[in-house]
């Protein structure tokens, strides 16, 4: 899919900011000004590989608005992109969405742990192929969320909700944080599955900007506004994110229902947050 976007839109950059613990690339899509971006991630984990396709549906219709000189949603999207330029990566976690569509034996010399960690169980499977959850593994807290996995019993490698053996352990989340730590960053955003629900801010950061970004996007998609808790608070690319650069950064949980969610559920998805995207691109 990115192959033929590239061979659509000859203005569309791709780069590989890292590689995965199975040495799958981990694609950047970059449109309009690379020296300061709004950056759009997605399938951190691996039954939410449906936040990839919608990641590249979005991608194709900026393109295609740039390249005809339309319109999205009211906005001149080619004339800001030269103001302000979008990057995607569309796929944080490539191994495990590898390993959730096609079972262990993707994992290359992980396909032992994979197995065994799984009990034969990979439809659930969340983590990178190392048994650690990316979105877990960011210095935001990690501490606190450490002892709080130990305490439900998650002490290695898992299919889901492990943070690893320190932050910043998995070449996915130090790749991505290198990638932020260019400085190119104005605001981020991180698209996971499912809830229909936007998280904005983390620990004391409670800006009244990224409250009314927020606000907007909440308005534009009728996602309601909503706090992470339990083993989903702390660990995570937003949470790290607003701490590090103290700049707004939003999970977007899209979509109703049991991950993974079905593909049938894109085109519904995508309308219900199509204004949402161009707003969190010109916002």
């Amino acid at each position: 899919m990115i192959g033929s976007l590239l061979m659509d839109y000859g203005f569309l950059s791709r780069d590989t900011i890292g590689e995965s613990r199975c040495s799958r690339p981990i694609d950047l899509l970059c449109i309009g000004n690379r020296k300061k971006q709004v950056l759009f991630t997605a399938a951190f984990h691996g039954m939410e590989w449906l936040t990839t396709l919608l990641m590249l549906r979005f991608v194709d219709e900026v393109c295609d608005a740039v390249l005809y000189g339309k319109s999205l949603c009211g906005v001149r999207v080619g004339a800001f992109l030269n103001l302000r330029g979008l990057a995607v990566v569309p796929c944080v976690n490539p191994d495990g969405v590898e390993i959730q569509i096609n079972g262990s034996d993707c994992a290359g010399a992980y396909r032992e742990l994979v197995a065994k960690v799984s009990a034969g169980d990979t439809l659930h499977w969340q983590a990178n192929a190392a048994g650690v959850d990316i979105n877990h593994n960011f210095s935001a807290n990690w501490e606190n969320l450490h002892i709080r996995e130990e305490e439900n019993g998650i002490t290695g490698a898992a299919p889901t909700r492990y943070g690893g053996p320190c932050p910043e352990s998995e070449p996915e989340s130090r790749c991505l944080a290198a990638y932020c730590r260019t400085g190119n960053i104005s605001h981020a955003l991180a698209f996971h599955s499912q809830g229909e629900e936007i998280y904005w801010d983390f620990g004391d950061y409670h800006d009244p900007e990224a409250l009314k970004m927020a606000q907007r996007l909440s308005y534009s998609s009728g996602y309601r506004l909503s706090s992470p808790d339990g083993l989903a608070e702390g660990g995570g690319f937003k949470d790290w994110f607003v701490e590090k650069f103290r700049r707004p950064a939003f999970t977007i949980e899209v979509g109703l229902g049991e991950n993974p969610l079905p593909p049938d559920d894109l085109d519904e998805i995508y309308e219900k947050l199509r204004e949402m995207l161009v707003l969190a691109l010109v916002l």
